[in-house]
């Protein structure tokens, strides 16, 4: 299993409140609505939470998806479905200029 986490904040402007509820109620089921999202095999969003004792994040959410293979993920981001319905709503909720990416294979240690 292949996974890509990405990390991003809102759009400036958008309250945390805004941001999650357009993530989950109009992004997410434009992603969900392409074929090429049967690809994906989990999917996790999660957004920071009070703690005090620790720093501010620097990001307002972390997406987590999970693939088979590379191929997938290349498959899902390239796809005309995606470039031409889902990429563009990002401009709509996220800060562009912030998004950080990385494809990843974990290492389960517990």
């Amino acid at each position: 299993m292949i996974k890509i986490a990405i990390t991003f904040k809102r759009k400036q402007g958008m309250s945390v409140e805004e941001f999650r509820a357009y993530r989950r109620d109009v992004h997410a089921p434009i992603l969900f609505a392409i074929p090429e999202a049967k690809l994906i095999k989990r999917f996790v969003v999660s957004f920071p939470t009070h703690a005090p004792n620790w720093p501010e994040p620097s990001f307002d959410a972390l997406v987590e998806a999970w693939f088979e293979k590379l191929e997938d993920i290349d498959t899902l981001y390239f796809c005309e479905n995606f470039r031409t319905k889902v990429d563009p709503d990002h401009i709509n909720f996220i800060d562009i200029s912030t998004a950080q990416r990385i494809i990843c294979e974990e290492l389960v240690v517990v």
